[in-house]
């Protein structure tokens, strides 16, 4: 806003305007209503209604996948490990492992300059890119999936909001907003959550006494400490499992309803929870995160230092395969415009090598690649140096990547939440999100 904006206008103007809106706001002290107004319009609101997640933990290669540049030796010549490929979207190319995505690259958009400065640790650049801010010594940030949960809900009921496939994390919890915005966690991808199994030796009488007797102490233990706000949250958490469990959401997680070739075009285990994030969606689950953690397959999995750098294009295959078939598999159930995909890394890699063949860590510059989601894709956004290592156009904050993210799903990212100790924390910090990808 511009506190000089009425500098020009006449007496007659001014009484006029100060009569409509109040005279603090003519004065440059807006109200709340104007300010409430002036930020629903400056945001574009996107019609997603799903979002998947997924996680390259490790720091995935952004010049070895999304952002090629010239080729180098893998010792003394800088540059990408492999050779660069067309894609559907003319001018963008991608590497050759790519494939897949390639041929379908026009229901993508490639951010090729998302950047922050969390260069060396892995869990801090984590927690950056998950909650948007750098970790403070006053308050708990929340995961974008938990504000995602808090803004929206779940899309049906008697399932989460939020959902995460792989281990349970900080980085991915709900911070200030307490633990009914948390996350549902599971390892497997065909059991479902451990937690919300009845073990096979109780009978559902057994369980409902059970449950009887635990809705006793609760609700005396809740009455006593009606003002703490954290064992109140908690015990809305575990009404919530009673639900989850009860009902049908964990039919879900029955992957053998799927056709078998389905199945196999998905591929691997990576390729099976991103199935299983469709089937989630479908359910009513409003964010899932799905964590690539094969580390096996390269022994490093994305943390490409030293040998993990040798073998990685397994790992870029086994994500080429299972993206571009979740990709077409939410776009033949008519779902695509509906969910946004994110596939996103704490940070890139350099394009030197070091001593045993790998590469370091590279914050400056990397890439977050979106797909479907109703936004205008079949583009890239921004334009790095001839390494991938500087940016030249577009810069793209982690915040301002939270901010296309909550736009695209309907949320406002200038709406203010407030802290544990009530103070005011805007659900991004300052970011701005990419315009060009909005109609």
């Amino acid at each position: 806003m511009n506190p000089n904006r009425f500098s020009t206008l006449s007496r007659r103007d001014f009484l006029h305007t100060a009569g409509g809106i109040g005279a603090g706001a003519v004065l440059g002290f807006p109200t709340a209503r104007t300010v409430a107004e002036e930020v629903k319009a400056s945001h574009p609101r996107g019609q997603a209604e799903h979002c998947i997640f997924i996680w390259l933990g490790g720091g995935a290669s952004h010049i070895d996948m999304w952002d090629p540049k010239r080729l180098g030796d893998g010792k003394k010549i800088a540059g990408s490990a492999y050779p660069a490929i067309d894609t559907a979207i003319p001018g963008v190319q991608v590497t050759e492992h790519l494939t897949n995505c390639a041929k379908v690259f026009d229901r993508f958009v490639v951010v090729r300059t998302v950047h922050h400065d969390v260069i060396d640790e892995h869990a801090a650049a984590t927690n950056r890119v998950h909650t948007g801010r750098p970790t403070s010594g006053t308050a708990v940030f929340p995961s974008i999936g938990s504000i995602v949960a808090h803004e929206r809900g779940a899309a049906a009921e008697g399932v989460p909001a939020y959902l995460v496939m792989g281990y349970p994390n900080v980085t991915r919890g709900p911070g200030f907003l307490g633990s009914r915005y948390g996350y549902i966690y599971l390892l497997g991808t065909e059991a479902g959550p451990s937690g919300l199994r009845r073990p096979g030796d109780l009978t559902p009488q057994r369980t409902e006494r059970r449950e009887e007797l635990l809705t006793k102490l609760r609700s005396g233990y809740v009455e006593k400490h009606r003002d703490d706000r954290k064992i109140t949250d908690y015990d809305a958490a575990i009404g919530e499992s009673f639900k989850l469990a009860k009902g049908d959401f964990m039919r879900a997680f029955e992957l053998g309803r799927e056709p078998a070739t389905l199945r196999q075009e998905y591929g691997s285990e990576f390729g099976q929870r991103c199935l299983l994030a469709r089937r989630l969606v479908q359910s009513g689950v409003r964010f899932i995160e799905v964590s690539f953690n094969l580390n096996f397959l390269n022994g490093t999995g994305w943390d490409t230092h030293l040998g993990g750098h040798k073998n990685q294009h397994l790992l870029i295959r086994d994500l080429d395969q299972s993206l571009a078939t979740l990709v077409m598999d939410l776009e033949r159930h008519r779902l695509l415009d509906k969910t946004l995909i994110v596939v996103a890394t704490e940070f890139g890699r350099p394009a030197e090598f070091d001593g045993g063949g790998g590469r370091g860590h590279w914050a400056k510059a990397f890439s977050v690649v979106l797909a479907g989601g109703g936004l205008r894709t079949g583009q890239s956004v921004g334009v790095t140096d001839e390494l991938g290592m500087k940016i030249e156009d577009t810069p793209v904050s982690v915040p301002d990547l939270h901010a296309t993210i909550h736009c695209a799903l309907g949320i406002n990212p200038a709406k203010t939440l407030r802290d544990e100790l009530d103070r005011p924390v805007p659900i991004t910090d300052r970011g701005e999100p990419v315009r060009k990808l909005f109609s």
